[in-house]
């Protein structure tokens, strides 16, 4: 579930310019001529993580999400009418079309995660940060959004938190990971109970004298 956004709202800075022009370049020149619109997504991307890079060094702190004049920009170096960009914004959960936090934590609440105890995740989320879904922290670090599926079912409950995932989550893990991130302090992505990929939690059924070899462990 997207935050709600305005595209007219206070928040809404008045203009906007990619930082990295080359970069800009590089990805409208990977579609033929005449199929630039195809860059639309990339350059949303790019976008979006530019202004989440400017935010890390703000204070407060905000993450990455993608202001109408950065869609408007984008529009006018791929010579489309602005109504295109935003067509594609607007339909894809993962651009961000009003501010959020620094570290943006989406909860996955659909069927795996949920009877594996994803409430209880969304709970522990809720009770350390002092918020509910689809707000953001007063000093700017945390912003909570559930979600539909991510994708990794096998290793639920898990979140994503900007781009990596957190796997075979507990309520008290969450909130040692939110404290740590919190803190300033390094926070190991992937299955925080030391799965490798998405064997079953007994450890391989398959391959076992390779996992053996690779010194790979239920």
């Amino acid at each position: 579930m997207k935050k709600p956004f305005d595209l007219n709202a206070d928040y809404q800075p008045e203009m906007f310019s990619f930082h990295d022009e080359k970069k800009v370049k590089e990805i409208i020149a990977r579609y033929p001529r005449g199929f630039q619109r195809s860059a639309v997504m990339p350059l949303l991307d790019l976008a979006q993580r530019q202004v989440g890079e400017d935010g890390a060094k703000a204070n407060p702190p905000y993450g990455g999400w993608i202001p109408r004049a950065a869609m408007d920009e984008i529009a006018r170096i791929l010579e489309l009418q602005p109504i295109k960009v935003y067509e594609v914004a607007t339909f894809y959960s993962m651009y961000n079309l009003a501010p959020v936090g620094k570290y943006l934590v989406q909860l996955c609440t659909t069927t795996p995660c949920w009877l594996c105890g994803s409430d209880d995740i969304v709970k522990s989320c809720e009770r350390t940060l002092g918020i509910h879904a689809g707000e953001t922290t007063k000093d700017g670090l945390f912003t909570l959004m559930e979600v539909e599926c991510l994708g990794a079912c096998v290793n639920a409950p898990m979140v994503q938190i900007n781009d990596d995932y957190y796997e075979d989550l507990t309520a008290a893990r969450m909130s040692e990971i939110l404290n740590a991130l919190k803190d300033g302090k390094p926070v190991p992505a992937g299955s925080q109970t030391g799965r490798r990929g998405s064997m079953a939690q007994s450890g391989p059924t398959s391959l076992q004298k390779l996992a053996k070899k690779t010194g790979v462990k239920g």
